[in-house]
């Protein structure tokens, strides 16, 4: 009988499992996966590093984060500088100096900025416009049926992604750079989504290529085993089970000591880093999840795009980017016969029975989210953590960092 029974085997869970650890506790670790390390697992194959579930670059400003990662396993620089595709021509992610020149032709910071404000200034004049029809239309009717007219005057409000981006960046950033990479991304039309969602878009009017803005970013050493090797060091020492469903395992007992006794005679105390919804038995309703499939394929070449990462951000690719892994492994040599490893990455609709990678925050999930979060605090022995446990998408120092603001509540 443990203290703690941790359910994942993720960078949550994994953090957590050694700060209990160290503080005395004991704890044994579950996970339903065949290895550890969850979404950012990653495998060597011919001295590439694979990321296994997507490109994790490892991002913070953050000292105290970023040194307790590099304890651990040392970190090798790297600058993340994906580029976006759309019809055969090449711009630079994030928005900067490189995109406006492709795009329109300027050099110049002012010029591009010009570009921007005039391009973003005439979409606003025209959804203005629109709506003002549109007004116009609902006052004749109103009058007609003998009511009273509204002031029409009124702070503007981007209605949805689409006008939030088009207000912001223009036309032909939206239209080759955003639009069909979302569209993908969220499975429907940018109309549909909420301008939350891309509330503030980066644009920098310099040259600068680096993605990130953080003091910190890198790749973990291969040499001590990637990413993995991360999780194996903050899981080293501590009893892990692979292959186990604690969904199952508790399926096997009395529905009445689920939530009275969660630790399944395996311990005492749990942190559940899985669906919350699940958990509960989505006994509110399901929350809204966006999944992803990803296609490896290894091609007997020295290289396939020159890139680490290239986003497709037009509507007819069906997947959104493709990783060449040997650029995320910044000190990769080759070894034998050419060789490069790629990913190409498909959004999905989630079904029953795939992996959870991108939370849907609309209102009727937060709503049975925070209903699942009433259960949850008459549950004292389950603390829910990470990603999903919190329904909420986490950058990996972020998770790290509630992870040790966690363990320290023990």
């Amino acid at each position: 009988m443990k203290d703690f029974l941790v359910v994942g085997a993720g960078l949550y869970g994994a953090v957590m499992a050694r700060e209990l650890t160290r503080k005395g506790y004991s704890c044994i670790v579950i996970d339903k996966r065949k290895a550890p390390g969850g979404n950012i697992r990653t495998t060597m194959r011919n001295g590439i590093m694979v990321h296994e579930y997507g490109a994790h670059i490892f991002h913070t400003s953050d000292e105290a984060v970023w040194k307790y990662v590099t304890d651990l396993v040392p970190m090798v620089p790297f600058v993340h500088s994906p580029v976006a595709r759309y019809k055969g021509n090449f711009y630079s992610l994030p928005f900067n100096m490189h995109t406006f020149k492709a795009l329109f032709g300027c050099s110049e910071p002012d010029e591009a900025r010009a570009c921007i404000e005039r391009e973003a200034r005439a979409e606003k004049e025209r959804i203005l416009g629109e709506r003002k029809k549109i007004r116009e239309v609902s006052l004749d009717r109103e009058k007609a049926h003998g009511g009273c007219e509204t002031d029409p005057g009124q702070e503007f409000v981007p209605a949805n992604l689409e006008e939030q981006a088009l207000v912001s960046v223009g036309r032909s950033v939206y239209e080759t750079l955003i639009k069909g990479y979302t569209a993908k991304q969220w499975g429907c039309d940018p109309r549909m989504l909420s301008a939350d969602i891309i509330k503030r878009i980066p644009i920098r009017y310099t040259y600068d290529e680096d993605y990130f803005t953080d003091k910190y970013e890198g790749l973990p050493d291969t040499k001590e085993g990637g990413y993995t090797g991360l999780i194996d060091k903050l899981l080293g020492g501590i009893e892990v089970r692979l292959e186990t469903d604690y969904l199952e395992l508790r399926g096997e007992l009395d529905p009445e000591t689920w939530y009275s006794n969660p630790g399944l005679g395996l311990a005492g105390k749990v942190i559940y880093t899985g669906a919350v919804d699940e958990f509960f038995c989505e006994c509110y309703g399901a929350l809204s999840y966006r999944s992803l499939r990803f296609e490896h394929e290894e091609l007997a070449t020295d290289d396939f795009q020159g890139h680490a990462v290239v986003n497709y951000t037009d509507s007819e690719s069906p997947f959104t980017r493709i990783i060449e892994h040997k650029y995320l492994t910044a000190e990769y040599r080759p070894q034998g016969d050419p060789l490069t490893v790629i990913t190409r990455e498909y959004p999905k609709i989630f079904e029953k029975g795939d992996e959870r990678y991108y939370p849907v925050r609309d209102n009727l999930s937060m709503e049975r989210y925070n209903k699942y979060m009433e259960l949850a605090s008459k549950c004292p022995q389950i603390a829910f953590g990470g990603r999903l446990g919190n329904y909420r998408y986490l950058d990996m120092d972020k998770v790290v960092k509630e992870a040790l603001k966690d363990s320290r509540a023990y």
